[in-house]
């Protein structure tokens, strides 16, 4: 084997822990993307929910207040 051949050996070594090195930088810039999204769905849900218990809330309020929804009884009207 020549100093040739252990070159280009070490060439090629190099060229791959450096394709290597690339591909974990990008999986991790991924990760950090996915990660950051990941909490922007979170406070978007947590916010949706706070929403919903309020226009719940509401609805529940105005059902109270209408006679439409009141609740009727049967038996004090029959004779």
């Amino acid at each position: 084997m020549s100093s040739d051949d252990g070159d280009v050996e070490n060439q090629v070594e190099l060229e791959e822990k450096g394709r290597l090195v690339t591909q974990v930088l990008e999986l991790q810039h991924t990760l950090e993307d996915l990660s950051a999204r990941v909490d922007g769905v979170k406070e978007e849900n947590l916010k949706l929910k706070s929403e919903n218990q309020v226009l719940g809330q509401y609805i529940e309020n105005l059902m109270s207040a209408s006679s439409v929804f009141q609740t009727t009884d049967v038996k004090g009207k029959r004779k």
